[in-house]
C-alpha cells in the first residue's frame, strides 16, 4: 500500500527537498519578473513622455498663429463712452472720438390684447427692411432679403405669433409687453440697428390686419422707436454707421459705442490710444520657452543617471527618446528659412540655451526686439504667408508646403455668372416703372438652384436703384434660395437702360438665369430668354511657374515646394506677374507638426510603446510556458522522491525484521 504522507516511512523531508529543488527551477521566472518590471517602468515613463509632449504640442499649437505676436492694444480714455480693440493691421496712434448719436433698432407695437392667448388672426406676413423717410417713402435695403412668415390656426394667438416669428429666424425679434393700461402688446424689433433696417410689414388675405406697418400706406402698428444710425466724429470727421460696433472707421480698430459724449454735444472728445501690446508678445514668448523647458525637464528626468545612487532613469540610454529630444533641439537651434524680416532665430530676440539644455529669455533684448521690429517676431513662431500684391491674399498652406518665395502669375481673373437684361427700361427713368398684376412675378435659377415664384411689390418705381433693390430683396428672400445659401445682386445699368443680375459666387457653377416671368414682365423689365446669360469662370494662373488649380477666386499650388499654398485673388492686372508669395514656418508651427508626428498612431511614441507592450505580452507567454514545465517537473520530483521514500521504507522494514530474527536466533543458540 502506498504511503499517504511523503517521508513518514523513510523520515525524508520530501516536501522540503522538492520545495528547494523547485525554488531553483523557478529562477527563470524571477528573471522574467525583473524584466517585466523594467518594461512596465519604461511603459510608465513613456506615458509621462507622451503627456509631456502632448502638453508641449498644445502650447506650441496655440502659438502658431501670427496674431499671437502681432497684437495691438486699444485703450480709450473713458471706457464708459466707448471700448475698443485692435488687430494686427491697425496703425499705432491716438484717435479723437466724439459720440453724437447711438444706433437704434426699429421697434413697432400692436394695439393691446386682453391676454397672450387672444387670437390675432391667420395669413402670411411679408417683411422687408429699408429706409423710412417718414413722409410716405420707403427705400428697400437691397442687402436684406424679403422674409415671409405664415401664421395658421396653430399659432394664431398673440403668444403663438410671437413664437412663430422668433423661431423663423428672419431678423426680427418678437416680445409681448403688458403696459398695465391697454393690455398685452406684441412688440417687433429689427435684429439689426440702423436707419436702413426699418421694418415694412404687409399681409396677404387681410387676416393679420393688426400686424400691418407699411410706411407707404397703412399702419395699424405704432412705432415706439425709430431706426437710427450711430453718429460720431473720428479725428474731426463725421461718420454715420448702422451699428454701435464700428469696424471700418479706423483700419484694424473695432470701436463699441456705449453712450454719448457730453450728452451728444460737440467739443468733448475722448481719445483711443492704439499701441503695440508688448506685454502680450512677451507673454507669448515666455509661454513658448516654458513649454520647451517643461518637456526638456521631463526628458532629462526620465533619462538621467544618479552617480550617488548609481541608478538611472527608466529611459536612460533609450535611443528613441534621445532622438526625439535631439530633433526638437535641432529644430529650435536652426534659423527659420524663408523669413524676410529682421529676425531669423530665437537668439535674435534674446532666447538662448543654458548648460542644462533649457531655454532662457533675456528680457532686455526681447524688449528691444519688440520695440524695434515687433511684426517680424511673428515669423519666428507662426506659419506666415505674405504677398507683395495687395489684391493677392495668402489664405493657407499645408504641412507639406516648403518655406520659400514663389512667383505668382495671373492669366485671367475669376468671374461671376450674370444675366444682362434687355435695354427696355425708361432712359434715365424719365418715367417711373409701374409693377402690377401682370408683370410682378418671375423665377430664377441661381447656381443650379431653382427659385419658386418671386412676387414683386406692386408699386411705381421712380429710380433704377429702387427697382433693382426691390428685385434683389425679393429674389434673395425666396425660400429655396435662402435654404441653399444662394444670393444675387441686382443693379441698374443706366448706360444701357437695363437690369444686371449677378450671382454672388465665382466659377463655372456660378449662374443667374431667369426661367419664367409674368405676362408682361419681359416687356417691362427685360428679364427673359433669349437675353444674355453667362456662367462664371475660375481664376487661371500659376504659382512658382507651375500650373495651379483655380477654384472661383482661389488659386492653389499643386506640386513642387509651393504645393498647397492657397491664394485669394480679388482683382488687379491679368496676363501679368503679380509679385511673390513668401511662405515661412516658424518654430511653433514646425514643432506642432514635428511633435504631432511623434504622437501619431505611427509615430515613435506609439511604435515604442507597442513594442514594449508586445514584450510584456511575450513575457506572459514565456511565464505560462515555464509554469506548465514547472508543474511537470514538480510532479516528476514528487514521483521520484515518493518512490525513494517507499523504497527506503521497505528497506527499513526488512532491516528491522532481520534484526529481530537475528536477535531471536541468538537467544535460541544460547
Amino acid at each position: 500500500m502506498a504511503l499517504s504522507s511523503p517521508g513518514i516511512g523513510s523520515g525524508l523531508d520530501v516536501n522540503g527537498i522538492v520545495s528547494q529543488l523547485m525554488a531553483v527551477e523557478r529562477q527563470p521566472l524571477q528573471k522574467l519578473d525583473l524584466k517585466e518590471a523594467t518594461f512596465q517602468a519604461k511603459l510608465s515613463a513613456y506615458g509621462s513622455l507622451k503627456g509631456s509632449l502632448s502638453s508641449f504640442q498644445s502650447a506650441v499649437s496655440g502659438l502658431s498663429s501670427a496674431s499671437k505676436f502681432q497684437s495691438l492694444k486699444a485703450t480709450p480714455s473713458d471706457s464708459t463712452i466707448a471700448t475698443a480693440s485692435a488687430s494686427s493691421i491697425a496703425a499705432a496712434g491716438s484717435y479723437s472720438i466724439e459720440v453724437l448719436k447711438l444706433a437704434q433698432s426699429h421697434k413697432i407695437a400692436t394695439a393691446g390684447y386682453a391676454t397672450v392667448d387672444s387670437v390675432v388672426g391667420t395669413g402670411t406676413l411679408t417683411i422687408q427692411f429699408g429706409t423710412d423717410n417718414g413722409a410716405g417713402g420707403f427705400a428697400v435695403n437691397p442687402d436684406k432679403a424679403t422674409q415671409t412668415v405664415v401664421i395658421d390656426s396653430t399659432n394664431s394667438t398673440l403668444s403663438g405669433v410671437r413664437d412663430k416669428i422668433n423661431s423663423s429666424n428672419i431678423g426680427v425679434k418678437a416680445t409681448i409687453v403688458n403696459d398695465g393700461i391697454n393690455g398685452n402688446k406684441l412688440v417687433l424689433t429689427s435684429a439689426d440697428s440702423g436707419a436702413a433696417n426699418s421694418l415694412s410689414i404687409t399681409n396677404a388675405g387681410g387676416g393679420l390686419a393688426a400686424l400691418v406697418y407699411d410706411p407707404t400706406a397703412t399702419k395699424t402698428m405704432t412705432q415706439t422707436q425709430v431706426a437710427q444710425n450711430a453718429s460720431a466724429t473720428v479725428d474731426g470727421i463725421t461718420i454715420s454707421k448702422a451699428s454701435n460696433t464700428i469696424t471700418d472707421a479706423i483700419q484694424g480698430v473695432t470701436i463699441n459705442l456705449l453712450k454719448l459724449t457730453n450728452a451728444g454735444a460737440s467739443g468733448s472728445p475722448i481719445s483711443i490710444n492704439v499701441a503695440r501690446d508688448s506685454a502680450g508678445i512677451g507673454s507669448a514668448v515666455d509661454t513658448f520657452v516654458k513649454a520647451y523647458n517643461d518637456v526638456n525637464k521631463t526628458v532629462a528626468g526620465l533619462t538621467a543617471y544618479d552617480a550617488k545612487t548609481k541608478r538611472g532613469g527608466p529611459l536612460l540610454g533609450d535611443a528613441s527618446v534621445s532622438s526625439t529630444l535631439s530633433r526638437i533641439r535641432s529644430l529650435v537651434t536652426a534659423p527659420i528659412k524663408g523669413l524676410s524680416g529682421a529676425y531669423s532665430s530665437l537668439a535674435d530676440i534674446g532666447v538662448s540655451f543654458q548648460r542644462d539644455g533649457s531655454l532662457t529669455v533675456n528680457s532686455t533684448k526681447l524688449s528691444a526686439a519688440v520695440n524695434g521690429n515687433a511684426d517680424d517676431i511673428a515669423g519666428l513662431f507662426a506659419a506666415v504667408g505674405k504677398t507683395s500684391d495687395s489684391q493677392v491674399k495668402f489664405v493657407s498652406a499645408t504641412s507639406g508646403t516648403v518655406a520659400g518665395a514663389y512667383p505668382v502669375y495671373v492669366t485671367s481673373l475669376a468671374t461671376q455668372g450674370n444675366y444682362l437684361g434687355a435695354g427696355v427700361l425708361p432712359a434715365g427713368f424719365a418715367t417711373p416703372v409701374v409693377i402690377g398684376a401682370t408683370n410682378n412675378t418671375l423665377a430664377i435659377r441661381v447656381d443650379g438652384v431653382q427659385s419658386g415664384t418671386v412676387t414683386l411689390t406692386s408699386a411705381s418705381y421712380a429710380t433704377g436703384a429702387a427697382l433693382a433693390a426691390e428685385i434683389q430683396s425679393k429674389i434673395n428672400g425666396d425660400t429655396n434660395l435662402l435654404s441653399s445659401g444662394k444670393t444675387v445682386s441686382v443693379a441698374y445699368d443706366s448706360a444701357n437702360n437695363r437690369l444686371v443680375t449677378t450671382s454672388a459666387s465665382y466659377g463655372p457653377a456660378s449662374e443667374a438665369a431667369f426661367t419664367s416671368w409674368g405676362t408682361t414682365t419681359q416687356a417691362t423689365l427685360g428679364l427673359a430668354v433669349p437675353f444674355s446669360t453667362s456662367l462664371g469662370s475660375n481664376l487661371v494662373g500659376t504659382i512658382n511657374d507651375a500650373s495651379a488649380t483655380g477654384t472661383g477666386q482661389h488659386l492653389t499650388a499643386a506640386g513642387g515646394g509651393a504645393d498647397g499654398i492657397d491664394l485669394l485673388v480679388t482683382g488687379g492686372a491679368v496676363a501679368s506677374s503679380r509679385g511673390t508669395v513668401n511662405y515661412s514656418r516658424g518654430y511653433a508651427s514646425q514643432l506642432d507638426q514635428l511633435v504631432g508626428s511623434f504622437l501619431s498612431s505611427s509615430g515613435v511614441v506609439a511604435s515604442t510603446t507597442d513594442g514594449i507592450n508586445q514584450s510584456i505580452k511575450d513575457i506572459g507567454s514565456q511565464r505560462n510556458a515555464i509554469n506548465l514545465r514547472l508543474t511537470t517537473i514538480e510532479a516528476r520530483y514528487r514521483k521520484q522522491f515518493t518512490a525513494l521514500d517507499v523504497a527506503i521504507s521497505n528497506m527499513t522494514k526488512t532491516s528491522n525484521f532481520l534484526t529481530q530474527q537475528l536477535a531471536v536466533l541468538s537467544k535460541t543458540t544460547a
